[in-house]
Order: structure tokens, then sequence, then C-alpha cells
């Protein structure tokens, strides 16, 4: 009995000293990113377990709209009320970084034993750089193919996908079945981000870029564009359509191509009753210059954060996970180093493999701060020609125009 109250008496003493003994301080550090608002995504599910992990840092994450992002980081920077970290869209990262508003972090890029930049894919890389200098690192990041159904093309005496946007448009002519209600081909031309994505490319492979517009490659495939709308090898929908019900118009059966990402990959293998495979985006040229589209996002530490160090203690772990990536949540890392692992579906393994090597052409939307007023002159040039409101050359040469006097 004497032993339990000397005891009780012990513990009570230590009990007191804790009490009075100040807690460690935690630096918390705010988070925002469109993750987790209808399902688990990266940045709230890695939050969560970085919080489990830590004491001395902990994270205050934040689910934001991603209409709302943009414009959000915008007042909240311009009243000190800034996250220490956001994840953007990666055409809105330029932005930021060209006004300021991210943290230089070239520096501590290289001195990390967890990050490399000679990992990452060059078109990633570069929508995070400005001006020389890195302001973040890629999320991760997708791209577009063609997806072809291969009965079709069987039915139709197509023996392989076509190399060229002129044999693109031949196989949509010989594809096109109106008996049956199939187009030979969709895709998204719609007067939005969407319908600059899946442009842009043809640009850039032509040797234009966001800069440069009024190419004769991009004024060819625009023509043949239209030639498939007017001809009905293609919907009319596509001047509408976003990518998702585009393509949804291919895994029904009534499109025999579609141009479009490896987020459509899980839904085909669910409702495609049908062959099909992916090939890489058809060139101007037999053998020409090859470029895609580059979607995903960015991650960035916000000039204003008041814990750097930490900040960048936390992005270090966001990148150190970047192998379940695909796994977990369906997107590619954009980098070359992290293999995706096989899935045991035959055509979705297949189809994985050929959007990795898409994105070894994928270049960024820009890098440019007023990007949403370059898209807007490309995809209204394109809406301008599909629609025969203005010839391609005449409707490039004025986006052309319209670009010279944002970029100067």
């Amino acid at each position: 009995m004497q032993f339990t109250k000397i005891s009780l008496l012990a513990g009570l003493a230590l009990g007191a000293l804790a009490a009075a003994t100040p807690a460690m301080a935690q630096t918390v550090i705010k988070v925002w990113s469109i993750d987790g608002i209808d399902r688990p995504g990266i940045a709230d599910t890695f939050s969560k377990e970085f919080n489990e992990q830590n004491t001395d840092i902990q994270i205050d994450y934040r689910p934001v709209p991603f209409d709302d992002l943009v414009n959000e980081t915008l007042r909240a920077f311009a009243t000190g009320n800034a996250p220490d970290i956001v994840s953007f869209d990666n055409p809105d990262f330029a932005l930021f970084s060209s006004r300021g508003a991210m943290l230089d972090i070239t520096d501590r890029v290289a001195a990390s034993e967890i990050m490399s930049k000679a990992e990452y894919f060059d078109g990633p890389l570069n929508s995070v750089s400005w001006d020389g200098k890195l302001f973040g690192v890629p999320k991760y990041t997708d791209t577009i193919g063609v997806f072809y159904n291969k009965d079709l093309f069987a039915k139709a005496g197509i023996t392989e996908p076509p190399k060229t946007w002129a044999e693109f448009a031949e196989d949509a002519e010989k594809l096109t079945d109106p008996a049956n209600n199939v187009y030979g081909a969709t895709f998204s031309a719609r007067a939005g981000e969407e319908g600059t994505f899946q442009f842009l490319p043809i640009i850039q492979m032509s040797g234009g870029s966001y800069q440069n517009v009024n190419t004769d490659g991009a004024v060819e495939v625009l023509n043949l564009w239209k030639k498939m709308i007017d001809n009905g090898w293609a919907s009319k929908d596509v001047l509408s359509l976003g990518q998702w019900d585009s393509t949804g118009t291919f895994n029904s059966g009534n499109a025999a191509m579609a141009v479009s990402g490896p987020w459509e990959i899980d839904r085909m293998v669910e409702d495609a009753k049908f062959d099909w495979g992916v090939a890489l985006l058809p060139t101007i040229t037999e053998g020409g210059d090859r470029s895609s589209a580059l979607g995903g996002f960015d991650w960035g530490i916000m000039s204003t954060t008041k814990h750097p160090d930490e900040a960048f203690k936390v992005l270090e772990f966001f990148v150190s996970q970047e192998d379940r990536l695909f796994p977990e949540f369906g997107n590619l890392p954009a980098r070359g180093d992290i293999a995706l692992p096989a899935t045991g579906i035959e055509k979705k393994d297949a189809a994985l493999e050929v959007f990795q090597e898409q994105l070894q052409y994928a270049q960024p939307r820009g890098p440019h701060p007023e990007w949403q007023k370059i898209s807007k002159a490309i995809y209204d040039a394109m809406q301008q020609t599909l629609t025969g409101q203005m010839s391609a050359k005449d409707a490039l040469d004025q986006a052309q125009a319209t670009i010279k006097g944002i970029v100067g």
C-alpha cells in the first residue's frame, strides 16, 4: 500500500512538471488544391498522411473548386492571406510566377535528396519555370493521343492507325457509316481551353508556338477538320463538346477514332464493347515533328510564406509519394523514372505505354501570364474557321495579330 501511495505521488509530480513545460511549437502550413471536393485526391490524401507522421509541422488543407482557385489565390495574395503551398493547373502557373507570387526554389531543389530536375519531362518542367528559375515542381501530367476502334478499322480494310493528319481525314471518310450512325472521328473543338488543348499541338508540330500560330501546317489541318465536319465524317457536335462527352461518342461505338487522353482509359475499359487501341497523335508529314498537349497540375510555394523551410519539407514529402499517383489516383507522373505498374488489363497497359511515349513530346500551354487571352485567340480562330465565318488562313492571321498585341 505504501508503494502504491509513493508511486501515485511521483506520478502527480511528473504530471505537474509536464503541464508546466510549454508544448513544442508547431508550424502550420496552409495548402490549397482542387483535390478532395468530390472524391479523395492527391493533395488531401497526402496532407492527411503527412499530419499523421509529423508533429512539428502540420498541414491545414483546404480544397478549392477549380473555377475559383486562380481568383481566390489572387485575392488572398493581394490581402496577405495566401496559402503557403498551392497547386495550379499548369498554364495558370506563370500568371503567379511572373508576378513574384511564387517562391524561387531553384537552389532548394538542387540541394534536395528527394527532388531532381533531371527526372522530369521537359514540358511539365517548363510550366513551372520562369526567367531561367524554378518556381515549383510538376504534380502530375497528362496528354492526348488517338483512340481507335480496331473492329471498325478491320471492317473498313484499314490495317494501322493514321500517321499523319491527312491520313486521319482519309481514314475518317472510310470509317464513316451513316446507316449505323458511325462517324469517322471525334475530337473537341469547343470554344474554350479544351479546344486550345487539342489544337495547339498541331501549331507546335508545324514549327509554331503559342506566339506563332499562323503556320502553314496549322492552316492545313484546320482545313482538314473543317472538311471532316462539312462532309459528316465528324459530327458538328465537336464544336461544342468537351473531351469527356466527345470521347463518350467513341465509347458507345458511334465514332471510330477519338482524340483524347489517359483519363478516359478506365471508363473505356468499362464501357467499350469492342476491341480498341491508342496511337500517337498524327504529325503534319510522315516522320515529321511530334507534339502533344500538356495537361496536369503543378505544386508551388507562395513567396509570402513565413515558413519556407517547412513548406519545402512538405513539398518534398508530396514528391516522395509520386510512385503512388497512378496506382491510387489514375494520374500519370510527370517523371520518366517512375515506371507504371502493369495492371494485368491488356488494353489498359498497352494504352498507358503509348501515353508515356507521347508525354516525351508534350509541350506546355505557354508559359505566359496572359495565357487565358492567348488561348482565347487560338480557340476563336478555330471556331471561326470550322463554322465557316473565316478561312483558316485569315482566322489564324487574325489570331496571330491578337497574340502579338498581347506578348509584344
